[in-house]
């Protein structure tokens, strides 16, 4: 099968690899759509990611497919089901899993290899985060539900309520999802964008107003004087994973406010906040990451209702050897949000 391969920064090579084989409590998935996200990118630019994966590994995570292989005590799933597996499962045993906090398992087990024909699903995955895909969703829509769980956990985590005021610093695929998402959820959102273009995007996902860095002198004062009295938001939530963003996000929320740090900077990063500020604002910081098992099931309902505007977030499709290029367009500055690579050579189940 046809495979794509990391090996270092920028360094994707489609090759020839064997078909995998199902083992006990595993399924094979003949790959229909494989999503590209923002943390593939991020490893595409750094050429590794310290949790998930090390070069040379195949590669990609978020995807939706046709079972083509059931392996020996799967009864949930039979060949032919289309179905969409989340890339982790926790082991449910350890200190965090029995607190509830499976997204910071001892043993939380990662699943890469997406962008290819063909893609195993560990025996753990297949028990807790795999769900069948009625035929009415498409199955590159249903290719979702991993990084909706993410935005959805980090909404729970951040304690969103209908009615509050929350800042979204951010709008590429994850700032745009917490948008939409949180926009359904009935809360009143303001983005915080840098390029033209995202302004009328930001709105169009459900920003009732918003603030372009580019075109204002100070951000965060402008922020505020969209919030009542200026006082500033009920949470702030940062999607874009930079040191400065970070402290605009601490400065834009009210007292007793939330802020989510949601963007995970490189390794290293080091920022520095007003420890005045923090304490006599009597501010709640949270850092959110990943997902859990509850989390992946709603956000697949949230799909699978149709309530949630899947259709929107995919901007364009190609062909799984078109993978390098796509990924080198979108380091350049791309108004794509995500792209379904296709890998098979037959036709798409969509």
């Amino acid at each position: 099968m046809n495979a794509a391969v990391l090996y270092g920064k920028e360094d994707v090579r489609i090759e020839r690899l064997p078909v995998p084989e199902a083992g006990a409590g595993e399924i094979v998935v003949r790959v229909a759509a494989a999503l590209t996200c923002g943390t593939d990118l991020k490893v595409f630019r750094r050429g590794y990611h310290k949790k998930m994966l090390q070069p040379p590994a195949p590669f990609g995570h978020e995807m939706a497919g046709v079972v083509s292989q059931v392996g020996v005590g799967v009864t949930k799933f039979r060949e032919g089901d289309r179905v969409v597996a989340v890339n982790s499962a926790p082991c449910g045993e350890c200190y965090f899993c029995r607190r509830q906090q499976e997204n910071l398992c001892d043993d939380l087990m990662f699943n890469n290899g997406a962008y290819a024909e063909y893609f195993r699903i560990p025996a753990r995955i297949v028990a807790i985060n795999t769900f069948r895909v009625p035929d009415s969703i498409r199955l590159e829509h249903a290719a979702l539900t991993e990084p909706l769980a993410c935005v959805l956990h980090g909404m729970d985590e951040t304690g969103i309520q209908p009615g509050d005021q929350m800042v979204v610093i951010g709008a590429g695929p994850i700032g745009l999802m917490f948008i939409h998402a949180a926009a359904l959820n009935g809360t009143d959102v303001i983005a915080v964008v840098k390029h033209p273009e995202q302004v009328e995007l930001a709105r169009s996902f459900g920003a009732r107003q918003i603030v372009q860095t580019t075109t204002t002198d100070d951000v965060i004062a402008s922020v505020r004087a969209l919030t009542p009295r200026g006082r500033g938001a009920d949470s702030v939530v940062e999607a874009v994973a930079l040191p400065e963003t970070w402290q605009w996000a601490v400065d834009m929320a009210r007292k007793g406010g939330v802020v989510n740090f949601f963007g995970g900077c490189a390794a290293g990063t080091q920022v520095a906040l007003d420890t005045n500020r923090l304490h006599y604002s009597d501010l709640t910081l949270r850092a959110s990451f990943h997902h859990r098992p509850s989390v992946c099931r709603r956000a697949f309902d949230w799909i699978a209702s149709g309530g949630f505007e899947s259709g929107r977030f995919l901007t364009g499709s190609a062909p799984l050897e078109d993978l390098v290029p796509v990924f080198r367009r979108f380091l350049h500055r791309s108004n794509d949000i995500k792209i379904a690579i296709h890998p098979g050579e037959g036709p798409y189940d969509g």
